[in-house]
């Protein structure tokens, strides 16, 4: 094959292969919303949070800035393998252009963070809602969200999935804190979603962010969500699924949620 041809091919194949699990799970609005669910949660927690406070964007409109970095990640996932590329690059310069104007960097921890979450929410959310991962899908997505990180030029990656499951429990006992932060950023997510809502995600949170981010919040014991999302999952077969959607999401998110589906 020639260079040309190879070129053409690089640019017309899909980052992620088209019959790939990762595809499935970023592929319903359903697990992305999980997936940004255990994120909100995370993200409160991570002892670099401080980094999104800096431009102000996060504390002015959370759901916006965490649904802007779930978006990203979906965007590549179908993204033809170039476009993907450029849309990893650009990921990297915004970065490396909050980074300047802070005069600091942004600790790899921080980036590897923010991948493992992907991994494992995507991997926790599409096992509420649908079926338990075999060993090789949830190897692809680890091999998915490693191609990003490594495009990224991130240090310390695990090579592996079995290397990322101990890393993980690692980032999770030393990059978390419940601090100032964290209760500011709760409270800005009550604000704009309202009592109703913060409750859901809250019951949400609680079923699928892992004991240690359980442990950090405090959170209790469940108390509705499993008789909701009973309800939910049989909305669905009877195509009802987005009156739900639209009582519990607010309504300028309403269209950025429905996008998620990917239908082509």
């Amino acid at each position: 094959m020639t260079s040309a041809a190879i070129q053409e091919d690089a640019g017309t194949t899909y980052f992620v292969n088209e019959h790939s699990i990762v595809r499935t799970i970023w592929g319903k609005a359903d697990t992305v919303l999980f997936i940004f669910a255990g994120s909100a949660a995370e993200f409160a927690l991570n002892k670099a949070v401080d980094w999104l406070y800096f431009t102000g964007k996060l504390p002015a409109d959370p759901l916006g800035r965490l649904f802007s970095t779930v978006s990203y990640a979906r965007a590549i996932v179908f993204a033809k393998n170039n476009d993907a590329l450029k849309a990893i690059d650009k990921i990297t310069g915004i970065h490396s252009a909050v980074e300047n104007a802070r005069g600091a960097q942004i600790p790899d921890w921080a980036y590897r963070d923010v991948l493992f979450m992907l991994i494992d929410y995507s991997i926790r959310s599409f096992e509420i809602l649908e079926r338990k991962l075999t060993q090789q899908e949830k190897e692809e997505v680890f091999a998915v969200f490693y191609r990003i990180g490594d495009r990224m030029g991130l240090k310390g990656l695990p090579p592996t999935f079995n290397v990322w499951l101990t890393m993980r429990v690692q980032h999770l006992d030393q990059n978390l804190v419940n601090g100032h932060y964290t209760k500011d950023l709760f409270k800005q997510y009550r604000k704009h979603l309202g009592a109703l809502r913060y409750f859901i995600l809250i019951e949400v949170q609680k079923m699928i962010v892992p004991e240690r981010v359980k442990t950090l919040l405090r959170f209790g014991n469940l108390q509705i969500i499993y008789p909701v999302l009973a309800m939910y999952k049989f909305s669905r077969h009877l195509k009802m699924d987005w009156f739900l959607k639209s009582i519990l999401l607010p309504g300028q998110y309403k269209q950025q949620v429905k996008e998620l589906d990917y239908t082509k």
